[in-house]
């Protein structure tokens, strides 16, 4: 088994896109696709990430973020006992998407490192179709509850109800999930909790970002998380839909693909 260094950089290196090269955009839009996952270097400075962020996607406004569109994510001091607002503190981050409580989350996140923390600060991504295919395989009434349309309600007074996992007509699955205190599960689903966290835990890679990395994934598909730190740990954020073609969702594994249709589009 790899160790954690070993395996962050083996999931850094399997992604990677040098965004300097010649067509740069068209591997990054074919990589999105394949696996809706691409890591990214040479992004030091402010400006260097919003020029990466305009090529690759039309970004979306933040409560959080600045007029350029991106948001300073770091350890303010004063954040972080907030409902909803964890990422502004320095404590563990469960395994999540952006923007679940909105109607239409963006597609696309684009998360760079400024400053890695002196200890902690890892990031761990689990790809939502690894987490489908699990619960599907492991424990089928889970799978089929979390597809259930309206079993979850994220955000607060002005949230969004919805599922975990979103089966469109042509088969093609979507993740929306959010862990917090603005999260409220339906009785429906509340039982298959456990199952969809053993899931995660168990789809989880470890990534640990240098100033300058970063990576850019299918919001829609990933779930990522970070783990406590101490230190000066600072990323910038970019939320926003993909400037090429994306589909929807995505093919889930051959065993997962036999769930029943979730009765709304995703939304």
């Amino acid at each position: 088994m790899l160790d954690a260094s070993a395996g962050s950089e083996t999931l850094f290196v399997d992604h990677y896109v040098n965004i300097r090269a010649p067509h740069a955009g068209d591997v990054i839009a074919a990589r999105l696709r394949e696996t809706g996952l691409v890591t990214l270097d040479g992004l030091l400075t402010r400006q260097q990430v919003l020029e990466c962020a305009s090529r690759l996607m039309a970004t979306a406004p933040h409560p959080h973020g600045a007029p350029d569109g991106l948001t300073l994510i770091q350890d303010t001091g004063s954040h972080a006992h907030r409902a909803g607002f964890a990422g502004l503190g320095n404590g563990e981050l469960r395994a999540h998407t952006e923007r679940s409580s909105t109607p239409r989350p963006p597609r696309l996140l684009l998360l760079v490192c400024l400053q890695s923390a002196s200890v902690g600060g890892e990031t761990l991504l689990a790809d939502g179709r690894d987490v489908h295919a699990r619960i599907a395989d492991e424990n089928r009434e889970a799978a089929v509850a979390l597809c259930r349309p309206r079993t979850a309600y994220f955000g607060a007074g002005v949230g969004h109800a919805a599922q975990v996992f979103t089966i469109q007509a042509d088969g093609r699955v979507a993740v929306r999930l959010r862990q917090d205190g603005l999260a409220r599960w339906s009785p429906v689903v509340q039982p298959y909790l456990p199952a969809l966290r053993s899931a995660i835990a168990d789809s989880q890679q470890h990534l640990t970002l240098r100033a300058g990395q970063g990576y850019l994934l299918d919001n829609h598909r990933w779930l990522h998380a970070r783990t406590r730190f101490i230190g000066d740990r600072r990323l910038l954020r970019a939320l926003g839909d993909p400037s090429s073609v994306l589909r929807a969702g995505f093919d889930p594994h051959p065993t997962a693909a036999v769930l029943p249709k979730t009765s709304e589009p995703v939304s």
